[in-house]
């Protein structure tokens, strides 16, 4: 009979990791997909990462579901528990950062009807891309229980700061020049900032990694005075 508990238990988990893991890469997608969209100006694309957002919402509740039932059912303890109420919270952060990739979809079609091509523009694929890999790694710190890989994590989020604070100020400048192109500036203002969003809930996940892991709490962190105030 404990045997029977012991692997129902494990089995529990393994689907719980599999959840996340989808979920996780159904967010990375929607991120990578999302910057596409814009850079292509591509409308349909980013109609599909908005329809899209609804499985991530559905993993989410499914989540919630399981976690209830093994903490009722099983009533795991130390480190078991620190796994599962980890799990938990990251689903919350994760559904948030498929929230941000759908809300730059959303901003494809507005700044699409603009002919103007902006320069901060070609930076936001890049700091797309440096979220979207946090993102991952947070996601592989947890299935791993990586410690050191969310320390890393951590650590890249002010690569995503600089890029928010560059962006900020050449569109702000543009807008001070131009006063034209304030409607397209904002728009991309509005994804930069997401952007940023999605990197700081890359590093919320990789604090919970490490707790988990080994049930200690990072210090804060030290944002420095660059990073600009929402």
């Amino acid at each position: 009979m404990a045997e029977h508990t012991i692997k129902a238990f494990d089995d529990e988990i393994d689907r719980l990791r599999g959840l996340i893991a989808e979920m996780g890469g159904r967010a990375e997608a929607a991120i990578e997909n999302a910057m596409l969209a814009l850079q292509r100006q591509d409308t349909g694309l980013a109609a599909e990462v908005v329809a899209e957002d609804k499985r991530i919402d559905a993993i989410e509740a499914e989540v919630e579901k399981l976690v209830v039932e093994i903490i009722a059912l099983r009533a795991p303890m130390a480190n078991d528990l620190r796994d599962v109420i980890a799990a938990l919270k990251i689903v919350g952060v994760v559904e948030r950062i498929g929230d941000y990739a759908k809300n730059i979809a959303k901003r494809v079609p507005l700044i699409a009807t603009n002919q103007r091509t902006l320069e901060p523009i070609s930076l936001l694929p890049s700091m797309g891309q440096v979220a979207g890999e946090m993102v991952h790694d947070a996601l592989n710190a947890f299935a791993a229980r990586d410690a050191d890989l969310a320390v890393a994590v951590i650590e890249r989020d002010t690569v995503v700061d600089d890029f928010y604070n560059s962006v900020f100020r050449t569109l702000v400048t543009f807008m001070v020049e131009n006063p034209k192109t304030i409607s397209e500036c904002a728009h991309l203002l509005f994804v930069a900032k997401n952007i940023e969003r999605i990197g700081d809930h890359a590093t919320n996940v990789a604090e919970m990694v490490y707790y988990a892991a080994t049930g200690h709490t990072l210090p804060d962190r030290d944002r420095g005075t660059t990073q600009l105030e929402d």
